[in-house]
């Protein structure tokens, strides 16, 4: 299977990273819709990539269910 050409590998890559933008757009909506009128900070609203792995993973494991 590894004879598929370096378009399909791209194209799989950019499908994916435009999946996981969509998720962290969404994750963000659902945030700030929850926080209601709460005026949070840049800092507040900035993760470290530890913490954006762990949300990822934890919302992709709820989407298999």
């Amino acid at each position: 299977m590894a004879g598929r050409g370096p378009q399909t590998f791209k194209k799989r890559q950019k499908e994916q990273a435009r999946k996981e933008k969509q998720q962290e757009k969404l994750a963000k909506r659902l945030e700030r819709k929850q926080g209601g009128g709460d005026s949070a900070t840049d800092d507040d609203l900035i993760e470290s990539p530890a913490e954006t792995a762990a949300r990822l993973e934890i919302e992709r494991s709820l989407e298999r269910r």
